[in-house]
């Protein structure tokens, strides 16, 4: 009898030893697979790392600037950024009320922040291939010019995590072929606002970090 319970008690044992073990390789497990964004801090800057993420939801080199928005074109750095919103355009007509990013053709263009598609549109003498994404909450809208293509199978309506491809920088609509860049707008919205309205800030300082250009 002692014999019997000594092996029912090993084997009780044995039992909660195993399923401790199941639910510590079941966590580490969760958390390498987890389809949050993993963000890691290098100075004063925050990388998106895309091994912590969906795949094709964030792009390679993604920094999150001091604002909380990614700096919408892979591989750029605050550092790297010129203030154009103040810039002239259309001959001294209108002010810029963006900034552009200076890129190669090509290079993955990705959502500043999380939001709705809210349209895709093609201006051939404005922006060429466009996109409107609206906040979560609807009061802001990011506005993403010249694109050279959108990613595989965006679409209005469809719902993006700060980091996640819009497209890719070109010179579509009105820009200068030798200067391939993205246009970035942010635009704040009221209630009832559409797609081609709004309020323009600078995005500037809210990449970069530093005070907008007087």
């Amino acid at each position: 009898m002692t014999t019997f319970f000594n092996r029912l008690g090993w084997t009780v044992v044995i039992v909660i030893l195993i399923g401790v073990f199941a639910i510590f390789a079941y966590n580490i497990g969760f958390k390498a697979g987890s389809t949050g964004s993993e963000v890691t801090v290098s100075g004063d800057e925050k990388v998106v790392d895309p091994a912590g993420a969906p795949p094709v939801s964030v792009a390679e080199g993604v920094v999150v600037g001091p604002a909380g928005l990614a700096i919408p074109v892979a591989g750029v750095r605050p550092r790297d950024l010129v203030d154009t919103y103040t810039q002239a355009r259309a001959g001294g007509a209108r002010r810029h009320d963006a900034i552009d990013i200076m890129s190669p053709v090509g290079r993955p263009v990705v959502a500043a922040a999380p939001g709705r598609v809210e349209k895709l549109f093609f201006s051939e003498g404005g922006g060429g291939i466009t996109a409107y994404i609206r906040s979560d909450d609807g009061r802001w809208s990011y506005y993403y010019a010249h694109l050279s293509a959108y990613a595989p199978g965006l679409h209005e309506g469809q719902r993006l995590l700060r980091g996640a491809p819009v497209g890719y920088v070109g010179f579509t609509g009105n820009a200068n072929p030798a200067g391939p860049h993205l246009h970035f707008a942010v635009n704040r919205m009221n209630p009832g606002e559409k797609w081609y309205q709004g309020s323009p800030i600078n995005p500037y300082p809210l990449l970069a970090g530093t005070p907008a250009k007087r």
